[in-house]
């Protein structure tokens, strides 16, 4: 978690006389899985890089609900510690009945967290709230218009689709909700929400460095990671928490080199280590630099969790992922995504991993060009957009499309200092 429920990001005003007025922008996460976390950091970094004087705060959906971590102290462990630990054991069998009876009990408590919120907001006071979870949108507009009436509410769905009923777009009508495709494009629409308070961006988000060229020696690189750099590269990455399931594509694939990211799974990392290969591979823990090692690779192997995805793509990847009973209920349109567009080649279990990677790479000229077609600034797109509806109170920006900020081109640039590797 954040090391504070609230990170003050923005510029400091030193003098109001000489400074326009700061607009706080809170945007709410929590810690379930990674993507949350990491949509709210790419979205702060943007912001960051904007002239705007805003101050964007980064808050911790948990943090606001059990700022003391009662239940942490008496259960010994985070509330999404248990999710998290299921996704890296592979325990994802029965989620969409699971995610049900979640959602009763978050209705079961609503009142209690609308207060609770309430009570927040009022004491902090944002200009604008920007949620990066599903699931309590609902409890989190009612609580901001009961304490800050007219303070803007967007959803920024870090998933490709919605997967309903009420899990991102549960929220009443005055909630304005950002799309990465036009499916969720399609649901929103479908559920009633008006076409100004649906806003279409480019793809999902990812952070801002993806944007920054990043030089580096190629052939230094394989050779630091002991790998070949005359051999084809598959990189394997199942989010931060890891897979179990990626000591089985690496058994299936002990001829093809690998780098292989297991995230904070340290048991996984040690049994990949101890695994016999009959071509070079990398074992890493958690690591920054997902960039540096995707860009080595040829192809990119993993579930079909938005982020990656993303990242892999936009570095030109072709992509194989799975979808079958274990994959997550709220990630299976992403692995129909890929296959439609023709982005890499969706498996039904690991068993058919070899052939995938044979296909791939014998295609893949085919995928990169496909690949290749993609244009995502989503996270230069959607700070646009809150500006747009600060500057609109009533909400009336934009009829739905995609979203195609001037100044795109120049906050990339201008990031290039900014993020320097």
């Amino acid at each position: 978690m954040d090391s504070a429920p609230q990170e003050r990001i923005g510029r400091e005003v030193r003098n109001p006389r000489l400074n326009p007025p700061v607009t706080t922008v809170d945007l709410v996460y929590f810690n379930c899985g990674g993507g949350h976390r990491a949509a709210a950091h790419a979205l702060r970094a943007s912001l960051a890089s904007r002239p705007d004087p805003w101050q964007v705060r980064c808050i911790d959906f948990v943090d606001v609900l059990d700022p003391l971590g009662h239940f942490e102290r008496v259960a010994g462990f985070a509330p999404e510690d248990i999710y998290n630990k299921r996704l890296a054991r592979g325990w994802t069998l029965g989620l969409a009945q699971e995610l049900k009876m979640w959602q009763g009990i978050v209705r079961l408590a609503h009142a209690p967290i609308v207060r609770r919120l309430e009570a927040h907001w009022r004491r902090t006071r944002p200009d604008i709230v920007v949620s990066l979870i599903p699931n309590v949108n609902l409890a989190l507009q009612e609580s901001l218009n009961r304490a800050l009436p007219g303070v803007p509410f967007v959803t920024v769905l870090t998933d490709m689709a919605d997967h309903p009923p009420a899990f991102w777009m549960d929220a009443p009508r005055g909630q304005h909700i950002v799309c990465g495709t036009s499916r969720a494009v399609e649901q929103a629409r479908g559920l009633g929400h008006a076409a100004t308070h649906v806003h279409a961006t480019s793809g999902m988000i990812i952070h801002p460095d993806f944007y920054v060229p990043l030089p580096f020696d190629r052939a230094a690189e394989f050779e630091r990671l002991g790998l070949d750099p005359s051999r084809p590269t598959g990189a394997v990455m199942f989010g931060g928490q890891g897979s179990m399931a990626m000591a089985k594509i690496a058994r299936e694939l002990s001829d093809v080199q690998l780098i292989l990211m297991c995230g904070h799974h340290l048991p996984l990392a040690a049994k990949l280590k101890a695994q016999r290969s009959k071509a070079p591979r990398a074992v890493l823990g958690f690591t920054p630099e997902v960039r540096r090692h995707l860009q080595l690779a040829d192809l990119f192997i993993g579930k079909p969790g938005p982020g990656s995805l993303t990242e892999a793509l936009h570095l030109g990847l072709p992509t194989i992922t799975t979808r079958n009973a274990w994959t997550m209920p709220q990630e299976r349109f992403n692995a129909e995504w890929v296959r439609d567009n023709g982005l890499g080649v969706v498996i039904g279990s690991v068993a058919k991993i070899r052939p995938a990677v044979d296909e791939v790479l014998g295609r893949l000229d085919e995928f990169r060009a496909r690949v290749g077609l993609l244009d995502n600034t989503a996270v230069f797109e959607v700070p646009t957009l809150l500006a747009r509806i600060l500057a609109s109170r009533d909400g009336r920006v934009c009829e739905t499309a995609r979203i195609s900020p001037p100044d795109a081109r120049v906050v990339t640039k201008g990031l290039r200092s900014r993020y320097t590797v």
